[in-house]
């Protein structure tokens, strides 16, 4: 049964991806780890990259974490476990959620995941028809309405 939180579903090759750059993130200390953690750091605004586990239980724990990357326009991306995804951050026990923090021996994996991730999330499909209105220019309706006025 697909968990509610999960608001999309991502490749393998992206999830491995995203284990990778939290391998590279965790040699120079740019990891926080744990539900807690992660969201102190997307409240903050210092998250780069925010990696949930798909098979937390309760579902609750995490709920609220892609709300805040959607907010905060933060790119979010699900691996399949939690187990995963604590070996990949040097850890010997399972982690539900991990935000990486500017690293820049990350920084070309994390851009290559969010270019292949911003059709599916929310917060990236809110910044691409922002910008497709910035290049459309806006029609003025006040024109026929001093037409009428004159006649």
């Amino acid at each position: 049964m697909a968990k509610s939180y999960v608001k999309f579903e991502v490749s393998k090759e992206v999830a491995d991806k995203a284990l990778e750059a939290v391998r590279l993130a965790k040699q120079k200390n740019a990891v926080r780890k744990g539900v807690n953690e992660a969201t102190k750091s997307i409240e903050r605004g210092m998250a780069s990259l925010v990696v949930l586990a798909e098979d937390v239980e309760p579902e609750e724990v995490v709920m609220h974490i892609p709300m805040l990357c959607e907010q905060k326009k933060i790119t979010l991306v699900y691996v399949p476990t939690k187990l995963a995804l604590g070996q990949a951050a040097g850890l010997k026990v399972p982690c539900t959620a991990i935000t990486i923090e500017k690293s820049q021996e990350a920084d070309p994996l994390i851009k290559d995941i969010a270019a292949k991730v911003s059709g599916k999330s929310g917060a990236a499909s809110a910044e691409s028809k922002k910008e497709v209105e910035k290049k459309v220019p806006k029609q003025k309706k006040e024109e026929p309405k001093k037409e009428e006025a004159k006649q």
